[in-house]
């Protein structure tokens, strides 16, 4: 199971420093932990029990690219993941697919493992076309990529509607759209992100449905986030 925790745009130095140490003290048993901080605090960072994730990644590789970050840079601090497709990226600085492919291929490269994250919005679900826009997102954003390469990918599951708004899909809802995904890409890891609790963490783990989670904001909360913890290694 991995709990992946986006930090989004949080956390003063000082107050990443306080969290670093926090975040240490966490018990696992078994879950894979992923921090994916800030990017200035990427370098600040060390711990033989947590993985380093990062929130976003150039389309560009090494060169004249002022405010990028490449692949080839996060690999020599030692990122071993990287968010693709969030949907702050493609609604706030209009990020599309065929972009999206080129940071999942530069991502390969390095053998960082990209987390592609996909979701339908309230007007998409009402008019019942998720099935057809995860589908989508995930076939433009996996083009010209080897069999091979697009199972490297980890996809994460956040429908747009719920995202902070704390209206919670049903576990039945849940199931019906990862499934979908499952059947189509047998071999990836699937992560449920959108208003996480307590509550949907135990169905989804109890049933099997996810391969674990990928936390925004709650991930700044730790009390909660080992609560979580304790609920998926019961």
């Amino acid at each position: 199971m991995i709990i992946a925790l986006n930090n989004k745009c949080h956390l003063t130095k000082e107050e990443f420093f306080l969290y670093q140490s926090n975040i240490k003290n966490l018990h696992l048993k078994g879950t894979k932990l992923v921090l994916i901080p800030s990017a200035l605090h990427i370098s600040s960072f060390s711990s033989s029990k947590i993985s380093l994730g990062s929130q976003n990644v150039s389309s560009h590789e090494m060169g004249p690219y002022t405010g990028e970050i490449s692949a080839k840079q996060l690999k020599s601090y030692h990122v071993d993941y990287c968010l693709v497709g969030h949907y702050e990226r493609r609604l706030m600085f209009s990020e599309t697919n065929r972009e999206i492919n080129r940071k999942i291929k530069n991502l390969i490269k390095e053998d960082i493992v990209p987390i592609l994250c996909i979701g339908e919005t309230k007007e998409e679900k009402e008019n019942h076309l998720t099935r057809d826009v995860l589908l989508k997102e995930i076939k433009e954003a996996v083009a010209e990529l080897s069999k091979e390469e697009v199972e490297k990918i980890i996809i994460a599951y956040e429908p747009i509607w719920s995202i902070g708004t704390g209206v919670i899909p049903s576990g039945e809802e849940i199931k019906r759209h990862i499934d979908c995904i499952k059947n189509v890409y047998p071999n990836n890891k699937v992560l449920y992100g959108g208003s996480v609790n307590l509550d949907n963490v135990e169905k989804l783990t109890l049933d099997n449905i996810v391969d674990g989670y990928l936390i925004g904001g709650l991930s700044l909360h730790l009390d909660k986030i080992q609560l979580l913890i304790d609920k998926i290694e019961k």
